[in-house]
């Protein structure tokens, strides 16, 4: 067994009072603590540091009106429980899309003030992708900044439930989650931001996928393909793997793994787990026997979120 490294986890979740969605069981509990039970399981998985978001569907299901001020109120109190424990969290800022300008402007706050690593958006904003130009102040902000924003996924709008899901819904509800839905939804958002043009836009902009990148990775040939004759001068790929990391997110598999590295290289994974929603101990398991040599093994648990976040 490899020596003990340092373990920075990437995507992992918490809630705040004032934004709280109705949630069950011991992932209620564990989503409100960032304290004693958090950092107890972390110590027992060996992760060294989380950085903490919000979870699902944060502020992308609030008015611009209720979340500019809202979205203030919520990352100072996360920069508080971050002081609370030093050197066991870090953080990505809730933005209020609704309002794209006073996103950019609380992204700056948070990442200047508060030291806040990025943002993460949850889903769609009031049915809207993100890849609207209305939402480009926010990634303008972002590649000035040179920090990322996380795209993190949300439960698809209704009509695509009822088209693509319906009469599984009940028997399965997780279809519309990590089952299926959230995979769909969050990819697709993926490809529309490079066909977008916000990355020719804004050269420095940096997004991040979990879920060993929604798919992508395994899809890049194909769409790079299928897509040739529409792209300009660079090809999907090019500039996917040019302004996207990934992350291992729910999704401890060693031949997704060495697909995406493959296709994108080590330098462009991060570990995550996704907790609480996923469990750290099979995680911590997984980490124990990477098919990785010593180098990318550091990379993947800790190099790259250290050069990617500055931590």
């Amino acid at each position: 067994m490899p020596p003990k490294s340092y373990v920075v986890a990437l995507e992992e979740h918490y809630q705040d009072s004032e934004l709280k969605q109705h949630r069950e069981g011991g992932v209620a509990e564990r989503l409100d603590d960032v304290g004693a039970l958090r950092l107890k399981e972390m110590d027992e998985a060996g992760i060294d540091l989380q950085v903490l978001s919000h979870a699902n569907p944060g502020l992308q299901g609030v008015d611009g009106a209720t979340g500019v001020p809202l979205a203030r109120r919520i990352n100072d109190r996360l920069r508080a429980a971050i002081e609370r424990h030093p050197g066991r969290f870090a953080a990505f800022a809730a933005v209020p899309t609704a309002d794209p300008k006073a996103a950019a402007d609380e992204l700056e706050r948070t990442v200047t003030r508060l030291g806040f690593k990025g943002a993460m958006i949850n889903g769609l904003t009031q049915g809207v992708f993100h890849d609207d130009r209305r939402f480009w102040p926010l990634y303008e902000r972002a590649a000035a900044l040179d920090v990322p924003i996380y795209i993190h996924p949300a439960l698809p709008q209704q009509a695509v439930i009822e088209a693509y899901y319906q009469g599984y819904v009940d028997t399965h509800p997780g279809l519309l989650r990590a089952g299926w839905g959230f995979n769909v939804e969050t990819a697709t958002q993926g490809i529309r931001l490079v066909l977008s043009g916000v990355f020719e836009a804004h050269p420095g902009l940096k997004i991040i996928l979990g879920h060993m990148g929604e798919g992508l990775p395994f899809y890049l040939w194909r769409i790079t393909h299928g897509l040739s004759r529409t792209m300009g001068e660079k090809t999907f790929r090019e500039i996917f793997c040019r302004h996207f990391w990934i992350t291992t997110s729910g999704f401890f598999s060693d031949p997704a793994l060495v697909c995406c590295m493959m296709e994108m290289g080590i330098d462009r994974i991060l570990f995550s787990v996704d907790y609480p929603f996923v469990d750290n101990p099979p995680a911590a398991e997984w980490i124990k026997t990477l098919p990785l040599s010593a180098e990318d093994r550091e990379k993947l648990l800790n190099g790259n979120a250290r050069r990617l976040l500055k931590l």
